[in-house]
């Protein structure tokens, strides 16, 4: 892989939570060295407001965030893609593209803090439950050693960090 940042798309269905939680946090805790996107393969059309607000509380700058998709990464003059991970069951299900430069792929299956049900507490608290996991396991991946794993092994990690329990998160390292 080159000297650019890795390029790192976050696949969910709507577009509208997960996949843009796990964009915002990859492209903070990257620093540089990755670049996130999301996309959807059915894409709500907005983010959610709940995103947003958890996003905003937890200081990110909300500029450019959109629910679109997937199409707009598959295609002429999309960025080339070093890794793809799916956040939730219904993406991974799917029949997804075909990415050019055929791309690391995992799934990293997290709960749809947007179907949660309940009370306006109980409701937030999936959304900042879907954080936590996600910023676990995207704490995991910048942190591998990718310039010293050949692709059999890095992609043995990706797919332990999908599967590692959110209580015991370095069970994937």
């Amino acid at each position: 892989m080159s000297e650019r940042p890795y390029n790192v798309l976050f696949l969910c269905t709507g577009n509208s939570a997960r996949s843009i939680i796990a964009e915002a946090i990859l492209n903070r805790e990257g620093r540089g060295r990755f670049r996130g996107y999301s996309a959807g393969s059915q894409p709500k059309g907005a983010v959610h407001p709940y995103t947003l607000d958890l996003l905003r509380r937890m200081n990110f700058d909300l500029g450019g965030y959109r629910s679109k998709s997937w199409t707009e990464f598959s295609g002429p003059g999309a960025p080339k893609l070093d890794f793809v991970f799916t956040v939730c069951d219904s993406a991974a299900a799917e029949s997804c593209p075909v990415w050019p430069g055929q791309p690391m792929t995992a799934h990293w299956g997290v709960p749809d803090p947007a179907a949660a049900t309940g009370t306006e507490a109980e409701i937030r608290l999936a959304f900042a439950e879907a954080f936590r996991m996600l910023n676990s396991r995207i704490s995991i991946f910048v942190n591998l050693p990718l310039q010293s794993l050949d692709k059999l092994t890095l992609q043995q990690r990706l797919d332990a960090i999908g599967r590692a329990s959110d209580s015991d998160p370095a069970s994937a390292a």
